[in-house]
């Protein structure tokens, strides 16, 4: 370990015991709040990973209540009180690169992510989620990202309609319920791009659309026509995202496996008419239950994003004309003191579609890491990344990345 790594893992070890003594109550997020349910009642091992209550919960709109007291009348049905969320990220990042950057110096990123989380019960059929930067910055980017289901249950299935604005979680922010990385904020371990396929050719980003969306305990679908813009901007016509998923119980445990597909043409205004396809599709696995008394999850993703076919209208997941760029990662988390300490292990094999490789592009990666909860609303992540194959970072960036994270909700 490097003496700056050293050093920022003792200073973040001083911060979390201040934390620990100083919330000894353990204050909780803004859901945990409005039901009065403990934090890992929808999260399985840590947060962000959901497990099946927490998927359900989603579903519904955000609106179960059970927790506080509520307004109601006439065609109200309110919490008393409005509930937020302080949500925040420290993080210190170290490359091995020669570069003089940042990172390859090492950096420290306080705040980073940091940000207000409002949201909830709306009515009995509307709930919202807010989520709003406090990192100094562009005002109109404040507003970071925001949906807002409207949900019926004819049958015993709740179908969503969700008007939805991100700055970067990507089209998938509308509606998802698995940890795979399918939706950027939702994945086990916090290097992405090292661990879900999605994540790799790109698939976060602006957006803005509506999400129709449909959801029963054994699978959910979700259709949203979106741009791949946030805030005042203009474009059209609107791209399609088109996502299935099953996620059955068997046993004591539960499984997930499904698709995406991105795809549309569609032009937009940013100092000129920019042009741009959407071509891309994934496939997805997961599993959460216990191996003997620890608990353990494993998720599998796949993702292709197609070359592009014009120059003048690039797959903004894939510029190259040259070929396609592919990635496969699995993941395995093993909870070796349940709720408390994690160990991960990752492995990502890409292709990045890199003409300059001369088809030996390769692009693999390798991940370890732990994830210590001292409360159930902070965790402490230590992660690790190698790259690997002919594809890999060049000396000049780096061919190892370690990220020390504390990440706190309260």
């Amino acid at each position: 370990m490097s003496r700056k790594l050293l050093y920022a893992v003792c200073a973040l070890f001083f911060f979390t015991v201040t934390l620990i003594l100083t919330h000894e109550a353990a204050a909780v997020p803004a859901f945990a709040r409005q039901t009065g349910m403990a934090c890992n009642a929808c999260h399985f091992q840590h947060f962000p990973s959901l497990n099946a209550f927490g998927r359900a919960f989603k579903a519904d709109g955000y609106t179960m209540i059970g927790g506080e007291s509520m307004i109601e009348g006439d065609l109200l049905s309110l919490p008393a009180t409005l509930n937020a969320s302080l949500v925040t990220k420290i993080r210190y990042q170290d490359r091995n690169g020669d570069a003089e950057t940042d990172i390859n110096k090492g950096v420290v990123q306080f705040p980073d992510e940091a940000g207000f989380l409002i949201g909830g019960r709306a009515g009995e059929h509307v709930g919202f989620l807010l989520e709003m930067s406090i990192i100094d910055g562009d005002a109109g980017n404040r507003f970071t990202s925001f949906k807002m289901p409207v949900v019926f249950r004819p049958y015993g299935t709740s179908v969503s309609v969700i008007p939805f604005t991100t700055d970067s979680l990507g089209a998938a922010y509308g509606f998802e319920l698995l940890s795979t990385g399918a939706v950027r904020n939702i994945r086990t371990i916090e290097h992405r791009r090292e661990t879900s396929a999605q994540q790799y050719i790109g698939t976060d980003g602006s957006a803005t659309g509506v999400a129709l969306a449909a959801y029963q305990p054994i699978w959910f679908a979700n259709y949203s026509a979106w741009a791949p813009v946030h805030g005042d901007n203009a474009s059209g016509p609107y791209l399609n995202y088109l996502r299935g998923a099953v996620t059955p119980s068997i046993s004591d445990w539960n499984l997930g496996a499904g698709f995406q597909i991105w795809n549309g043409t569609t032009k937009r205004i940013d100092g000129g008419v920019v042009r741009e396809s959407a071509d891309a599709w994934a496939l997805d696995a997961q599993a959460q239950g216990m191996a003997g008394r620890f608990p353990l999850g494993i998720y599998l993703t796949y993702a292709n994003a197609a070359k592009s076919k014009a120059t003048d209208i690039p797959n903004m997941f894939n510029s190259s004309t040259y070929k396609d760029k592919t990635a496969w990662a699995i993941v395995g988390e093993f909870g070796v003191i349940p709720q408390r300490v994690t160990l991960a292990a990752a492995y990502r094999g890409a292709k990045n579609g890199d003409p300059n490789n001369d088809g030996k592009d390769a692009d693999n990666a390798t991940t370890l890491g732990v994830t210590y909860n001292p409360t159930q609303n902070l965790n402490l992540q230590l992660n690790h990344s190698w790259y690997t194959g002919s594809g890999k970072p060049n000396a000049a960036t780096g061919d190892q990345l370690t990220t020390l994270m504390l990440f706190a909700a309260f």
